[in-house]
């Protein structure tokens, strides 16, 4: 253990524990410093989990950049977290993160997601834009009405009120990977209808399949003379 307290940075009540690859919050962590750190800093690891985080009771600050952590991510509740930033994760699905985070954190005030595909910003995502970026925050405000500070930016008033608003519509939906819809596929998907409309045959009033003449125009013409011719050796 002493060699792993060694490894962290300790400031009065601010621990950092950076850079270490792990990839869980070593138990050591909680046991030692659990009951009295207000502000603890697990940035440039690979963690996974956060699960460790039960043993922080007083935590107030939890900064958790530069990880690996994706849609599973669960956290013990912490009453009096104001501060939470998990820039550059792996986080996209936003509306579970935000309603986990609602249930759990009660007094958070910043957040900050950047860098996650779910925070729809040029440093992930070039193709969009401010707009999209707005939308974002709406959505988040809609969410954590709480919030002073998104990201980089002070919450605005008129952004509080956007988003009572409109913020429920604002969700940033996430479009149906390319592998669900292929070129490829879609010509072979036709090519088959094609063939299994060529080899049908179409059935007529009395159960009788009639004859492909009958499904092109040059049959449908020929049918309607000799119905004709018909009709006039009858009449005669």
């Amino acid at each position: 253990m002493a060699n792993n307290e060694s490894l962290v940075a300790l400031n009065g009540t601010q621990i950092s524990y950076i850079g270490h690859d792990c990839k869980e919050i070593p138990e050591f962590l909680g046991e030692t410093y659990g009951q009295f750190a207000r502000r603890l800093d697990l940035s440039f690891n690979q963690l996974r989990s956060l699960a460790g985080l039960k043993m922080f009771t007083e935590l107030e600050e939890l900064i958790v950049d530069n990880n690996l952590l994706g849609n599973d991510l669960q956290l013990p509740r912490l009453p009096n977290l104001h501060t939470l930033t998990l820039n550059k994760n792996h986080l996209t699905d936003i509306e579970a993160l935000l309603e986990h985070l609602a249930d759990v954190t009660p007094s958070l005030e910043y957040l900050s997601l950047l860098g996650n595909e779910a925070c729809p910003n040029q440093l992930v995502s070039p193709d969009k834009d401010e707009d999209d970026y707005q939308r974002y925050r709406y959505f988040v405000l809609y969410k954590l009405p709480q919030l002073k500070f998104l990201d980089t930016r002070k919450v605005t008033k008129r952004e509080v009120m956007e988003a009572q608003e409109r913020g429920a519509f604002m969700k940033v939906v996430k479009p149906k990977p390319e592998a669900e819809y292929s070129p490829s596929v879609a010509t072979s998907t036709m090519a088959s209808t094609q063939r299994a409309t060529d080899s049908s045959e179409t059935i007529s009033s009395d159960g009788h399949p009639l004859s492909r003449r009958l499904r092109d125009g040059h049959g449908r013409q020929q049918m309607l003379t000799e119905g004709r011719e018909d009709q006039v050796r009858l009449i005669y």
